[in-house]
C-alpha cells in the first residue's frame, strides 16, 4: 500500500496486489510505487487545480455576458455559448436608434481568468462605444487603440507576473443591421468572417478579415454593406474554424425550409449539434440572426424645403402622421417641439437635401438628414442669449438623441419613450 500525498496532505491510497504464483515485492518494487505515487499525487493536484481555475473563469465569463441581450422585434436572434477550454469568446447585440440593431461576437487569446477578465473589458469597450452611433470601421479602429492601451498596461505589470508576457490578441466581428433599408454594415477584426444566408438557401461569407485586436498592424479596418432583406439569417461565430465549416458545410442553413420558419433557437442548436466531435472547437459564442420585415405604415420620410416656412409644414404634417397612429397628446406635442427644432436648425445650418423622417416602433424616432458634415453641440444659453436652446430643449423632451454620419449625409435623431397604450399593436 502506497499514500498518495503532496505537501503534507493525503490525496488517497494506491494498493498493489500479486498473485500467489509472483514473487513477493522487492525494495525496487517499492521504490518504483512510491516514485509512481508521488508522480501521480502531482497530477491530480494539478488536475484539480486546473478544475478550479476553470471553474472560477467560466464562472467570470458567464457573469460577464449578457444575460438577455438587446435587440429590437425586426432583427430575431438566438444565443448559445459553448463552454470549453478558452473562456474568453463573448457575444452581444444593442438596440440602437431608428430600429437598428447592432451585433458583435469576439474571443480573447488566453487562457483561464486573466482571459475572460479582457472580454469583459473589451464587451465593456464595445457596449460604450456603440452609443456613440459609429460605423463598424471605426468602432474597431478604436477598440483597437483600446486593446493596445490594455496590452501597455500589461507591459508595466511586475516582472514575475505570468501576465506581463502574454500578449493581448483578440478576434472581433462587429455588425449594424438597418431594418428601413434592408441592409447589414459589419467590419471584422483578425479572421472572424460573419455567414448570410439568403432566402434561396445560398451561404455566403459577408466581411473582409482586418488586423488583430492589440496587434502592432496598423492597416485600416474595412466595412461592407450587404442586402440582409427579410428572410435572410446572419450566422456569427467566434471561431473561425467554426465559421468556415458552417461555409463549407451548410447543414441545416442549407435547407430553406428548415430556417425560414424553424424556431430560431432550434437552429442555433441544430447548427452546434452539427460540429463533428474531433474538429477542435472549444469555448465558441454563436449567434444567428434572423430579418424581418419592417411595418411601410410605421415609417414615413418627408423632404423638407430649405426655406423657414417649411417648418410650419413640418409639424403639420407630424401632427397629422401622429393622430394616424393614435399617439396620445401630450407625446404629440412634444413631438412638434422636436422636429420644429430640429428642421429649423437643419435650414440653418445644414446642406440640402432635407430629409425629415418619422419611425413609429416601441420608441417615437424623430430624424433629421442633410448633406452638411458640421455635428451641432448642445448649448447651455445665456440668460439674454436669443438663440442657442434648440438641442437643450429636444434634449429634455427626448428620452435620447445623438448624431450619426452615413455618408454622404448626416442624421440628428432624438427618440422618445412611448407608453404601452401607445405603442403599435402586432409587434413581433
Amino acid at each position: 500500500m502506497v499514500p498518495l500525498t503532496l505537501r503534507d496532505a493525503a490525496l488517497g491510497i494506491v494498493s498493489l496486489y500479486r498473485t500467489e504464483d509472483s514473487p513477493a515485492f522487492d525494495e525496487d518494487d517499492r521504490a518504483l510505487a512510491v516514485e509512481v505515487a508521488t508522480h501521480t499525487a502531482l497530477c491530480i493536484d494539478n488536475a484539480r487545480r486546473y478544475t478550479h481555475e476553470h471553474t472560477i473563469a467560466a464562472t467570470v465569463q458567464r457573469r460577464l455576458l449578457p444575460r438577455r441581450p438587446e435587440a429590437h422585434a425586426w432583427l430575431e436572434t438566438a444565443y448559445l455559448s459553448l463552454t470549453g477550454a478558452d473562456p474568453g469568446a463573448w457575444y452581444d447585440t444593442t438596440a440602437l436608434a431608428s430600429a437598428r440593431t447592432a451585433i458583435v461576437v469576439g474571443k480573447v487569446a488566453g487562457r483561464g481568468l486573466n482571459a475572460a477578465a479582457t472580454m469583459g473589458q473589451l464587451r465593456t469597450a464595445v457596449r460604450s462605444m456603440s452609443a456613440f452611433e459609429l460605423t463598424p470601421d471605426e468602432l474597431l479602429a478604436r477598440l483597437h487603440d483600446t486593446a493596445n492601451r490594455l496590452a501597455a498596461e500589461r507591459a508595466h505589470l511586475p516582472y514575475g507576473d505570468p501576465l506581463r508576457h502574454e500578449e493581448l490578441r483578440a478576434d472581433c466581428a462587429y455588425a449594424v443591421h438597418d431594418p428601413l433599408t434592408g441592409v447589414c454594415s459589419m467590419a471584422a477584426a483578425g479572421h472572424l468572417t460573419p455567414l448570410i444566408v439568403r432566402p434561396d438557401g445560398t451561404v455566403s461569407a459577408a466581411a473582409a478579415a482586418g488586423p488583430r485586436l492589440g496587434s502592432s498592424d496598423g492597416t485600416p479596418f474595412a466595412a461592407v454593406e450587404i442586402d440582409a432583406q427579410a428572410g435572410s439569417v446572419l450566422v456569427f461565430t467566434s471561431d473561425p474554424l467554426l465559421t468556415s465549416y458552417l461555409a463549407e458545410n451548410p447543414g441545416p442553413l442549407a435547407a430553406p425550409s428548415d430556417y425560414a420558419d424553424r424556431p430560431l433557437q432550434d437552429l442555433c442548436d441544430a447548427l452546434v449539434y452539427a460540429i463533428p466531435a474531433g474538429m477542435g472547437v472549444h469555448d465558441a459564442a454563436v449567434i444567428v440572426a434572423r430579418a424581418q420585415d419592417f411595418p411601410s405604415d410605421r415609417f414615413v420620410a418627408w423632404p423638407i424645403d430649405a426655406d423657414p416656412a417649411a417648418v410650419a409644414e413640418a409639424r403639420r404634417r407630424t401632427r397629422g402622421q401622429l393622430a394616424e397612429w393614435n399617439v396620445d397628446d401630450e407625446t404629440a406635442y412634444d413631438t412638434q417641439l422636436i422636429v420644429s427644432e430640429l428642421v429649423t436648425n437643419a435650414i440653418r445650418y445644414g446642406s440640402p437635401p432635407l430629409e425629415l423622417r418619422l419611425i413609429h416602433d416601441r420608441s417615437l424616432t424623430c430624424e433629421m438628414r442633410d448633406a452638411g458634415s458640421a455635428a451641432p453641440h448642445l448649448r447651455h444659453a445665456g440668460t439674454v442669449d436669443e438663440g442657442g436652446r434648440g438641442l437643450f430643449i429636444t434634449a429634455q423632451l427626448a428620452q435620447a438623441w445623438g448624431t450619426r454620419f452615413t455618408p454622404p449625409a448626416k442624421t440628428i435623431w432624438a427618440e422618445q419613450t412611448l407608453s404601452d397604450a401607445n405603442e403599435p399593436e402586432g409587434l413581433p
